[in-house]
């Protein structure tokens, strides 16, 4: 592991549910990720969504993260910000920028960005969600220009729910439904607990997978100038990037 001291990225998270995904990597990477929390719904349904995501709940949560100065803040949150559309999701971000002072993200722009990092443009989708709002998830790296070859939702309407499966069923909805024909896999929810099983979801198909709370970290430590390795968080924290597939 190659670490990233004194590095500080907040983390704004909606409810509870794998919340202690961020503590976890920090411990990994050598980094802090502060976690505070917004509260709306855990329902995944779009008006609830939209709710959800209101500027003012993530001014709040940038509020509540400035005692820790952090250099960089992330919407950590997927559902709440592709509801929106991807010109939506970048007016969420320039909000959540200004109100934080400080470089922004959310989980929706951390895959895009992710995916053109490593070089990859075909992609399957896992989707937790209801099939509704995973195609809203579908919709968000279409217009970026990626090819999503598959998709499937496991229509699961809380994020109560994702955060209580086990980690064979996490490894199990994720690879049970890849494309050959895709160059990797988006696991798009952070409720769902998948640090701890990268390295069987990323073995089994033989190709990256990238999941929602780690493509946040990966972006909230881009945006603060930071770029620390792990081996055990995968393709997108491996010390050489050269995984672009053909």
């Amino acid at each position: 592991m190659s670490g990233a001291k004194g590095v500080t990225a907040g983390i704004i998270y909606p409810d509870h549910a794998a919340e202690d995904e961020y503590p976890r990597a920090a411990d990994l990477l050598g980094v802090h990720l502060p976690v505070t929390h917004v509260y709306g719904t855990d329902l995944h349904a779009v008006p609830e969504l939209l709710d959800l995501g209101r500027p003012d709940r993530l001014a709040a949560g940038a509020a509540a993260l400035a005692e820790h100065d952090p250099q960089s803040v992330m919407w950590a949150c997927t559902s709440g910000s592709f509801v929106y559309g991807p010109e939506g999701a970048r007016q969420q971000i320039d909000q959540l920028a200004s109100a934080a002072g400080v470089p922004a993200s959310s989980t929706s722009a951390a895959f895009v960005d992710a995916l053109t990092h490593l070089g990859l443009t075909r992609v399957a989708v896992a989707a937790s969600y209801p099939e509704d709002v995973a195609r809203l998830f579908v919709e968000y790296p279409a217009a970026a220009g990626i090819e999503v070859v598959g998709m499937s939702s496991a229509g699961i309407d809380t994020a109560a729910e994702v955060g209580a499966l086990t980690p064979e069923q996490v490894v199990d909805l994720a690879v049970t439904h890849d494309r050959p024909e895709a160059q990797t896999l988006l696991v798009p929810d952070t409720a769902m607990r998948t640090l701890g099983v990268i390295p069987d979801t990323e073995a089994r198909p033989g190709k990256p997978v990238l999941t929602a709370n780690r493509v946040t970290i990966w972006q909230a430590l881009r945006l603060a100038g930071s770029r620390p390795t792990s081996s055990v968080l995968g393709t997108l924290f491996a010390q050489r990037q050269d995984h672009a597939r053909q």
